[in-house]
């Protein structure tokens, strides 16, 4: 019969599996001489992102989860802001983790720096199964490396367990996090209409052109403006301006004709006081801020590994520090940021179409 005494009691190092996790700071088997207090604080950082990485995967997945649906329920929205605002906050933690590594001084990183051997952070399957998830294609990635080939090749080598490349592989077969919220922003109903409703294609038209018309008639301002107070000539402002506008039909149109999803983007952040687009446009809001958070994270380690071993060869032979520069260009939700380019002040916004369907009735509708 079980009882509830002393021995079977959870400790707080029962729990938390301590004598396990304390034991796994000694380096690889066999590994000797035992690290020096300098290599153990590196053991011990690198650790602790991992740790937080695999609780990262947990959240993007479960908020991909929750996206990956024909038609999301509005109050699952809430649940994927509160995944990625987490996982903002731990890619802003880990990002001044950095700092804990810059108190160890480049000859005391030469000082066991060997003993790594041809070990590299690209190798952390969890970190490009990240990626992956997150929606970062091959393409952009520096010198196209396809990362599934990669994990493939090490598992091969015994240098990746079974269950991670299975686990990479399951992730590669399923949409990105980029997917899903595209497909979720193409459903945007715009002027009350959304796809599939009578006429749908006309009413996306009419807007992105009236936003565009928009657009020119306030870039006629801009120019008349800054010709008047002296700040250039008509002959180089107007191209400019006129640029900005070509941007802006090559964003929301493809062939002549309107691309939803970026419409629809377009849409909730114009109108995004009216109610039914609050959560929306937090959604928005929140996946640009964990990309924030993930550039910010990138930043610091290119700038802490250039303080530690300046423009040395990485480790894995990569080209240290110029490699992680270049992966701080790396962009995947790029129409959340583009779309910004394009915003016009609210009294200037075209008249919007039943907004009894958003929640209210307002001058919003410039009525």
């Amino acid at each position: 019969m079980a009882t509830d005494g002393p021995a079977s009691r959870i400790t707080y190092g029962g729990y938390l599996r301590l004598e396990e996790l304390l034991a796994l700071q000694d380096g690889p088997e066999g590994y000797t001489p035992a690290p020096s207090n300098d290599e153990l604080h590196f053991i011990i950082v690198h650790q602790t992102f991992e740790l937080w990485f695999k609780l990262i995967l947990r959240e993007l997945k479960e908020a991909r989860q929750l996206m990956n649906q024909e038609r999301i329920e509005e109050a699952s929205i809430p649940q994927v802001v509160h995944h990625l605002e987490r996982v903002s906050e731990i890619f802003r933690l880990l990002a001044d983790q950095w700092k804990v590594m810059e108190t160890l001084s480049p000859q005391d990183f030469l000082a066991f720096r060997d003993r790594l051997g041809t070990s590299s952070g690209f190798e952390s399957w969890q970190m490009r199964e990240l990626e992956v998830l997150l929606g970062l294609e091959n393409e952009q990635r520096v010198g196209g490396m396809d990362p599934l080939n990669h994990m493939k090749h090490l598992a091969q080598q015994g240098k990746v367990p079974q269950q991670a490349l299975a686990d990479f592989e399951a992730t590669v077969a399923e949409p990105s996090l980029n997917d899903v919220l595209n497909a979720w922003l193409a459903r945007t109903p715009i002027h009350g209409s959304s796809p599939g409703s009578e006429g749908d294609a006309s009413v996306v038209r009419s807007y992105v052109d009236d936003h565009l018309h928009v657009m020119r008639a306030h870039g006629e301002q801009v120019i008349q403006h800054m010709v008047a107070i002296g700040h250039g000539e008509e002959s180089t402002i107007r191209p400019r301006i006129e640029a900005g506008v070509m941007g802006a039909e090559h964003f929301l149109l493809n062939d002549g004709e309107p691309v939803r999803s970026r419409a629809g983007l377009l849409f909730i952040e114009s109108y995004r006081e009216l109610p039914l687009l609050s959560w929306p446009r937090r959604l928005v809001d929140s996946f640009v801020e964990l990309e924030q958070a993930m550039l910010l994270f990138r930043t610091h380690h290119a700038r802490m590994v250039e303080r530690m071993i300046g423009r040395r060869m990485g480790t894995g032979g990569s080209s240290g520090v110029d490699y992680l520069d270049a992966t701080t260009k790396y962009r995947v939700f790029v129409d959340l940021w583009a779309v910004r380019t394009l915003l016009v002040k609210r009294d200037a916004l075209p008249a919007l179409n039943d907004a009894e369907f958003y929640g209210f009735s307002s001058d919003l509708t410039h009525s």
